[in-house]
């Protein structure tokens, strides 16, 4: 029935969104590669599996690189079959791997799109900085033991970055985009015992924006770089000077934000684990 509909030019055609998590370990990055498992290649495939009448293409909020988690992904894609828009989250799920959860799927209009409707993207890196390892935290933070990171300096910096700058010193080579100005919205960095969490919302990033200037941070909260040699590499766009990259694994893709709560905030704003640790709490009585 849904194959000679579309044989007689009736057109089923509607947009969906999604909200989603991934687990970036094992993926090449969001976008497809020739090379190695992509999350929208993953994405695609299910879709396509659901929906084979049309070729599926799935735009996202923000790409992120290889190894780099997601807990509030924003995607969309057109389809035409006659699944509701609510059932697309689990038969989705049902068919992507463990590492991918879609939280939430609704119908949006044809005119909106999740990358160029939104109007900011959030992003937040993971340190734990103490001295012994923890196997649960390791796939989700970078272990920094050698020193106790100094917060108030690196908050500090992170402070002097808002607002609409050139930030080309923080643009690893390769990008495609046609200037290197974007706007910091808000910044964060919280310490809760040992782990240091540190939000970066802007209107866009640029490429390995966040990985090269937590990098910086970090020399700063280690007192190798000082406040005022982080300001004039980055307000002079030395970006020959700037060696220093946070590795992928401590970084997460928050969420994008739209004019609108377009999902609900267990799904999109609430999606991500704050993890406390503390030193002093007393040993679970046994009995």
């Amino acid at each position: 029935m849904v194959l000679s509909s579309h044989k007689a030019g009736q057109s089923l055609e509607k947009r969906i969104g999604l909200s989603l998590q991934y687990d970036g370990s094992g993926f090449c990055g969001w976008q497809r590669q020739k090379h190695g498992e992509s999350v929208q290649g993953c994405i695609e495939k299910a879709i396509s599996e659901l929906d084979p009448y049309r070729p599926i293409k799935v735009i996202a909020a923000g790409r992120t690189d290889s190894g780099v988690h997601a807990a509030g992904q924003v995607v969309h894609f057109d389809c035409s079959g006659h699944i509701p828009a609510n059932r697309w989250a689990s038969a989705l799920n049902g068919r992507l791997p463990k590492t991918i959860r879609i939280r939430e799927s609704i119908a949006r209009p044809m005119d909106w799109h999740a990358c160029y409707s939104a109007i900011y993207r959030r992003y937040r890196y993971t340190i734990f900085n103490a001295c012994k390892p923890n196997l649960f935290l390791s796939n989700w933070t970078w272990h920094k033991y050698n020193f106790r990171l100094d917060e108030k300096l690196m908050q500090k910096a992170l402070e002097g970055l808002i607002g609409f700058h050139d930030f080309g010193a923080f643009q690893r080579a390769g990008s495609n985009r046609a200037h290197s100005w974007t706007t910091i919205q808000e910044v964060q960095l919280i310490r809760q015992g040992d782990l240091i969490s540190i939000d970066i919302q802007a209107s866009g990033f640029l490429y390995g924006m966040v990985r090269l200037l937590i990098g910086q941070l970090v020399a700063i909260g280690e007192h190798k770089l000082s406040l005022e040699m982080f300001e004039k590499r980055w307000k002079e766009c030395r970006r020959f000077e700037i060696r220093e990259a946070a590795p992928p694994r401590g970084l997460c893709f928050i969420r994008a934000g739209y004019k609108d709560l377009i999902f609900s905030e267990s799904a999109w704003f609430e999606s991500f684990p704050q993890y406390f640790l503390s030193t002093i709490d007393p040993p679970m009585n046994p009995s």
